[in-house]
């Protein structure tokens, strides 16, 4: 486990691309920033199975966490992430967006602890997970897990797990668009929203260019 400690006002931001398995340790002081975005595409290599893990604890007041994550899995390979996000005092904001798509027998899975302690008022958190199934075999295990022992909060979470939307594709085949090229850009939508809150132009643009190579 790698373990860091943000100091009052540091600022640790992160993109993380297809890198071996990760586990992560942040401890925050006052007023610092975390932004951490981890990127997992299906190779055309050897089968593939990866654990990200990511703990995060506020310890001062006016802390902001934010963690993206974004999956495109084909063949066999199986990525499961877990996030932890800690408000041990009050002040403070955290946001979790994590997006799968899955094709062939892919597996993906995505845990999230988000724990409000009882001296942690005027908190704001939110967490969500979207998922997309593009074959009968794939499959997909979420489990938000919300623990909030604090009275003043705001606090939301959703998690959904669906196929591509067929109305979307008759929709855009009625304006010219093939069907092949209405798949691919459907999917690829509905990745790059995770992307487009990476700071860096460069790190955005390559990776926006990554999907739609990866995309079928």
């Amino acid at each position: 486990m790698k373990e860091l400690r943000l100091h009052s006002g540091e600022v640790f931001e992160r993109v993380f691309v297809n890198e071996p398995p990760l586990d992560l340790r942040i401890v925050q002081e006052a007023d610092s920033r975390v932004k951490i975005h981890v990127v997992n595409f299906s190779e055309d290599s050897e089968y593939s199975e990866i654990l990200n893990k990511i703990t995060v604890e506020q310890q001062g007041e006016g802390c902001v966490t934010e963690i993206y994550g974004l999956g495109y899995l084909r063949g066999e390979d199986h990525v499961e992430t877990e996030t932890h996000v800690r408000h041990i005092v009050g002040g403070g904001e955290s946001k979790q967006l994590f997006k799968y798509v899955l094709a062939d027998r892919s597996q993906g899975a995505f845990y999230g602890e988000l724990l409000i302690a009882k001296d942690a008022q005027k908190t704001r958190t939110e967490q969500v997970n979207r998922n997309l199934l593009l074959s009968r075999e794939a499959q997909m295990r979420t489990r938000p897990q919300l623990e909030i022992y604090a009275d003043d909060v705001q606090a939301s979470h959703g998690a959904t797990t669906g196929q591509l939307d067929e109305s979307a594709l008759f929709y855009m085949q009625q304006r010219g668009i093939n069907r092949d090229e209405a798949y691919r850009m459907l999917v690829a939508a509905f990745l790059k929203d995770v992307l487009e809150t990476v700071a860096d132009e460069e790190t955005r643009t390559r990776l926006m260019d990554a999907i739609d190579r990866v995309v079928e």
